[in-house]
């Protein structure tokens, strides 16, 4: 079998690579994890159903269940429609609650499936508020459709507000009143404007000390409504400060998808849960990894999460918005889908050198599943470019 091919470079060469690594088998942990882990899960294109930019998104179904079926069934939750590559990228609210619905309904008779569904205000146009009453109505609305579905929640920050808050006290109010609707403890996401720029100055402070100050106070004031929150600045040393100063019995789950192994192993003081964009892509070896480490065996768990990491950096490098190219191509060439198609014109956001690095990266961490087929999805993307095969 030739598992050799032609991959273009970051230098804007071709140069032959060998694949190299041997898939890690997919299966369901070996033990119950010691951590709460949520994967960020990609939505599965229809190609031969969509429309122009402005048209509600085609969704192929079928494959868009199946594989939140298969991370489940690896012990990984589902944090479904809150992902920034679908919400206010492409996935408008009616078909967010629609991909929500459908995951809770289609996933019951996996016993101990987690489900936690995002809640904002984007059916809204942000330039269209003006107040923070209007803020709360919108949350409002979305907290009472999701809930009514009996999703549990996870409340995602909002261009809105950041839009029309006029100082700290504002997201303080807000916060309190949605959190007052909500029917069981919710996730907050606090999400860095490297995911997006519209967010830049969120809590009503440009600097991290403030902001962190405003989040712990509305955590604090409403403790027994917050289950944890998920911080995606993509800075361990702010998300582990942050995480010794919640109080007792409020959870963080760690959004950073270039130090996640240290996060979840954790130190002295603590450990961070996890509800990671990147599980979407790696997910046999963060359940195993995880395995591993809910039976003390760090040593396992490091081996198998090191390799992941240049894969999710690479993945998440600037502009970080576009990172579920990265994911979505990932699951093409493993076969979870027979095109390479993204809802908003996605899939065309990263370069041919980028997602050939992706193809690396992910044989060397032990992540694609059939070599030789992968090989000849990757081809299939690079011939007709001119970028190699």
């Amino acid at each position: 079998m030739n598992l050799t091919l032609q991959l273009p470079t970051a230098s804007g060469t071709i140069e032959m690579y060998r694949v190299q690594g041997t898939p890690l088998d997919v299966r369901a942990p070996a033990r119950p994890f010691n951590r709460i882990a949520y994967s960020a899960a990609h939505v599965v294109a229809d190609p031969l159903r969509a429309g122009e930019l402005n048209a509600a998104p085609a969704i192929d179904w079928e494959r868009t269940l199946e594989y939140r079926r298969y991370l489940l069934q690896q012990g990984l939750g589902i944090a479904e429609a809150m992902d920034t590559a679908q919400r206010g990228m492409g996935l408008p609210w009616r078909s967010a609650l629609e991909l929500i619905t459908r995951t809770i309904e289609g996933t019951r008779d996996i016993p101990g499936a987690a489900i936690a569904s995002g809640v904002g205000t984007d059916h809204v146009a942000p330039a269209s508020v003006t107040t923070c009453d209007q803020v709360i109505r919108a949350y409002a609305e979305q907290l009472e459709a999701v809930q009514r579905v009996g999703g549990r929640v996870i409340l995602m920050a909002s261009r809105a507000l950041a839009r029309v808050a006029r100082s700290q006290d504002d997201y303080r109010r807000v916060y309190r009143e949605v959190l007052a609707m909500c029917d069981q403890p919710v996730i907050l996401h606090w999400l860095g404007e490297m995911f997006d720029p519209e967010l830049a100055g969120y809590w009503g402070a440009s600097d991290y000390e403030s902001a962190a100050q405003v989040c712990l106070d509305v955590i604090g004031t409403n403790a027994d409504r917050v289950d944890g929150i998920k911080i995606s600045l993509l800075d361990d040393a702010k998300e582990i400060a942050f995480r010794r100063r919640l109080p007792p019995g409020v959870k963080m789950y760690t959004g950073d998808d270039f130090n996640y192994p240290a996060l979840i192993a954790g130190d002295e003081a603590g450990y961070s849960h996890a509800l990671l964009g990147i599980f979407d892509a790696i997910a046999p070896a963060a359940s195993q990894a995880l395995a591993a480490l809910a039976g003390d065996d760090l040593e396992t768990f490091n081996a198998l999460l090191a390799p992941t990491v240049p894969l999710s950096r690479h993945i998440f490098r600037a502009p970080t918005q576009y990172y579920k190219t990265g994911v979505v191509f990932l699951a093409y060439l493993n076969g979870f889908q027979d095109h390479f198609f993204m809802p908003g014109g996605h899939h065309g956001m990263r370069p041919p050198a980028y997602l050939a690095d992706v193809f690396r990266l992910a044989d060397q961490a032990r992540l694609l599943r059939d070599p030789a087929d992968a090989i000849g999805r990757v081809r299939k993307v690079m011939e007709p470019l001119g970028c190699g095969g």
